[in-house]
């Protein structure tokens, strides 16, 4: 009897990746399909902000400010690492 071996991660990251991508090439209207989480992650910020609009909107500034902030460092740290001499590739 063959023996069928589960995919391997590679393989099933890759399936998801063409599922999403035929996903978002049948959704008409893409603002639409992502407007609920958008106002729940406003939300946070609004209720962080005890209702005030402009303060939860300087929240929101601030958070992608650290997110830009953390990439930057991120980038630093890779860049100052070494490579190895083989380019990184596995063989």
């Amino acid at each position: 009897m063959p023996t069928t071996s589960s995919p391997s991660p590679a393989e099933r990251r890759l399936a998801g990746q063409i599922a999403a991508h035929e996903s978002w090439a049948r959704t008409p209207d893409r603002a639409a399909r992502t407007a609920k989480a958008r106002a729940a992650f406003f939300q946070k910020f609004l209720d962080e902000a005890g209702g005030d609009p402009v303060r939860a909107e300087h929240l929101r500034m601030a958070h992608y400010a650290r997110l830009a902030l953390a990439s930057a460092k991120a980038r630093r740290k890779s860049q100052s690492e070494p490579v190895p001499s083989d380019g990184g590739v596995e063989g």
